[in-house]
């Protein structure tokens, strides 16, 4: 009988090079004071018995990366947070790519041109509004997920 094929990365199974760098992140750890003597003793000892990926990253999953200061983590937690989804920095891109060209134009338009020139560029405020309600909208639905 075949085996089902597993999509899931946690539950594949562990090498022993991978049991390394998790012992080698706890030692940095207990370096830096993160975890007691005891605390690693237990970690490591858990890390060389797992047998899949899963069960070596819940034995790192309370530590920051080696090297940084609580403050660092801090900051890079409000970076992330701040952080708008892809898809929002696309559309905003895009605005402003077409908003840089509408205004160049105009700009040549009433720089040649001795007549007046409907400000057509304003209407470009329309599209800006709503990219900024949505922006606004996603970082309030994010913030609200963040505190529950």
């Amino acid at each position: 009988m075949p085996r089902e094929v597993r999509t899931d990365v946690e539950t594949l199974r562990a090498a022993d090079i991978d049991r390394q760098k998790i012992a080698e992140q706890l030692k940095a750890a207990l370096d830096e004071g993160r975890l007691s003597l005891h605390e690693y003793d237990d970690r490591v000892r858990e890390a060389y018995g797992a047998s899949t990926y899963k069960e070596l990253l819940l034995l790192v999953s309370d530590l920051p990366r080696p090297g940084l200061s609580a403050e660092e983590v801090r900051a890079e937690a409000r970076r992330k947070a701040r952080k708008l989804p892809t898809a929002i920095m696309v559309l905003w891109t895009i605005w402003s790519a077409f908003a840089a060209v509408n205004l160049v134009v105009f700009g040549i338009l009433v720089a040649t041109v001795d007549s007046y020139i409907y400000p057509w560029p304003v209407w470009l405020l329309v599209p800006a509004a709503a990219l900024g309600v949505a922006t606004l909208g996603t970082q309030t639905i994010r913030a609200q997920q963040r505190r529950r």
